[in-house]
């Protein structure tokens, strides 16, 4: 049986130092890594729920609107990764007040697929229904 490669144990070391850095709420090692192209995925039937395609979407319509509703810095606390080529899986928890003050403490199984040392795609299962009743529905979608 063939261990893990190279490029495997490359990217789990990079998502490792990711969650890490969440769990102490520091996103910057996580922004310094999503490729131009980022994708971020909230499966589900939620309102939430959908792809996200693009850094600058992906910070419009999602990063910027989940800062405004949760008071303080998003922490987010790996409990298992799993990797394999291309992808990281990372079973999380999160830790986190919403602005008004209610818990919001979701717990996610998150599959990354990594591009040359960068995330590339982040697909999110949690529970959808604490997204929406913990921190209301997503903002409206801006169109041109």
């Amino acid at each position: 049986m063939m261990g893990p490669t190279e490029n495997t144990i490359e990217n789990k070391r990079l998502v490792q130092h990711v969650f890490d850095e969440l769990a102490k709420s520091n996103s910057q090692p996580l922004l310094d890594h999503l490729a131009e192209d980022f994708r971020f995925v909230i499966m589900g039937t939620g309102a939430w729920s959908r792809s996200y395609d693009g850094k600058a979407v992906v910070f419009a319509e999602l990063f910027a609107p989940l800062r405004e509703r949760i008071a303080g810095r998003i922490t987010t606390i790996p409990v298992r990764l799993i990797a394999e080529g291309d992808l990281v899986v990372v079973e999380a928890r999160g830790r986190n007040t919403t602005s008004d003050g209610k818990a919001y403490n979701n717990t996610y199984c998150n599959v990354l697929r990594l591009e040359a040392g960068r995330i590339a795609e982040w697909i999110e299962y949690c529970d959808t229904l604490l997204i929406e009743t913990a921190l209301g529905p997503p903002p409206a979608v801006r169109t041109n």
